[in-house]
């Protein structure tokens, strides 16, 4: 393993995302204008680990963080290894909110680690390594190429395509106060469903990616869901009522990823008013569809 020289320095940013988008289950996934800046530096031995922001309180600060466990991954990738590490993490994605932090501190540290060794990972193994670390690869893929991304894999081995969106495109997003793990929140699905329920998720999922890319007005449609989010109501009541209120009301809203943060895709043909919908305690974010400046392409 070549050893980086003491003092090299590299920063990178990563976005956050919003996943499944309704009936896209593990599949799907939306890069949103809302990022964590990181920065690092080879120093002579150990790991230093500075948080500000989200999770400035409860992040890991060993090596067990996750940004420092995809910098050592994506060294080790390329033949590199760092003798020690500083890390800073200013992080604005909101952490257990389903807005993807934990895709954004793996593809930062994977970028991180291509900017040390003063090379580039290329798509398909940014995505391949930062699935190895998250253990699916829907947000990451997302977060890897920016805009709108189908995960899936052949072979064993991830893979992702992405897609720009259609130009229209307003994401809005709700955030409440309260977080939720991943591993809790899909714990609650069961392991069959029905099979009319797989084929309409099937049909909508299909129709969703016709509705991002060409024909935003049939968002409401194609952004209904029978696989996981009415399943997943005992750990987050407030969402999935929140959910049910904004599609009576004609908007496009999803859970975002594993919850509980609420997505609402809008567009110029159906504009939402957040204020009017932000139930007391929670957020609202307008945000960006976000176009990597860092991918190959």
């Amino acid at each position: 393993m070549a050893e980086l020289p003491v003092g090299r320095r590299a920063a990178a940013v990563a976005a956050a995302t919003s996943a499944n988008l309704g009936p896209g289950f593990d599949a799907l996934g939306l890069a949103l204008g809302l990022y964590d800046e990181l920065e690092a530096e080879v120093v002579d031995g150990g790991l230093a680990v500075s948080v500000e922001g989200e999770g400035a309180e409860t992040a890991a600060r060993d090596e067990s963080n996750l940004v420092a466990r995809a910098v050592r991954v994506g060294l080790h990738a390329m033949g590199a290894q760092a003798p020690g590490l500083r890390l800073t993490c200013r992080n604005r994605i909101p952490h257990g909110r389903g807005l993807g932090s934990s895709a954004a501190a793996i593809v930062g540290g994977l970028r991180l680690a291509s900017a040390l060794h003063e090379s580039r990972l290329g798509d398909d193994e940014l995505v391949a390594l930062a699935t190895e670390v998250e253990g699916h690869p829907d947000n990451v893929a997302a977060c890897a190429l920016g805009g709108l991304t189908i995960a899936y894999l052949s072979g064993g081995r991830p893979r992702a395509v992405r897609l720009a969106v259609h130009p229209s495109l307003a994401p809005v997003v709700f955030v409440p106060s309260v977080s939720l793990s991943t591993q809790a929140a899909r714990g609650l699905l069961p392991q069959e469903v029905p099979l009319r329920d797989a084929v309409a998720n099937s049909a909508r999922t299909a129709l969703l990616v016709a509705a991002m890319t060409d024909r935003p007005d049939l968002l409401l449609d194609a952004t209904d869901d029978r696989l996981h989010q009415e399943y997943r109501r005992p750990a987050m009541p407030d969402s999935i009522d929140l959910v049910e209120r904004l599609r009576h009301a004609g908007h496009a809203a999803v859970v975002s990823g594993a919850g509980p943060s609420v997505l609402v895709l809008a567009a110029e043909s159906r504009p939402i008013d957040e204020g009017a919908w932000t139930p007391a305690g929670w957020q609202a974010l307008r945000l960006a569809v976000w176009e990597s400046p860092e991918r190959d392409r």
